[in-house]
């Protein structure tokens, strides 16, 4: 079994399926060494937004539930990775990650709920996870989901 793949089972984490696009775009890209990732929602393992992920973080929604938010983020992000590249032991490294938290006004607090896919990609990659980051407070997301995040990796060959 792939080491990724034993750390997400010892978490309790079953990745689901990859989201199709809704728009006119593609969920990732290969290019070179590099897989760049569409920002993902806080879709359920039904593809659905779980109300809990919908809302303004700082207003009807506090830290963790941005948090937890964002975390599902990442969960889509290493689904859509596992579409692409058929085996997530091919990840070599989480470059960056990309934060957009749907923020009540005057709530500066965004990197604390960004936290969540940070956290996770460590969790599951390990040092391979740790990654540059940004994260801005946006006035809207897609269906009014808390956060998206988007993720660049470098990726070994299929050989390697």
């Amino acid at each position: 079994m792939p080491a990724v793949e034993d750390r997400l089972r010892a978490l309790g984490i079953l990745l689901p399926a990859a989201v199709p696009p809704v728009a006119n775009y593609v969920p990732s890209v290969i290019s070179g060494p590099w897989l760049v990732v569409s920002g993902q929602l806080a879709l359920g393992d039904d593809g659905k937004l779980d109300p809990a992920h919908i809302g303004k973080v700082g207003a009807s929604l506090s830290i963790e539930a941005g948090r937890a938010a964002a975390r599902r983020c990442a969960i889509n992000i290493l689904a859509q990775a596992k579409a692409a590249l058929g085996d997530l032991d091919r990840i070599r490294r989480c470059l960056r990650l990309g934060g957009f938290v749907n923020a009540a006004p005057g709530f500066s607090q965004v990197a604390a709920a960004m936290n969540g896919a940070s956290d996770l990609m460590v969790e599951v990659l390990g040092e391979k996870g740790r990654h540059a980051r940004t994260t801005v407070g946006v006035a809207e997301l897609p269906l009014d989901c808390a956060v998206e995040v988007e993720a660049l990796f470098e990726i070994a060959d299929k050989g390697l």
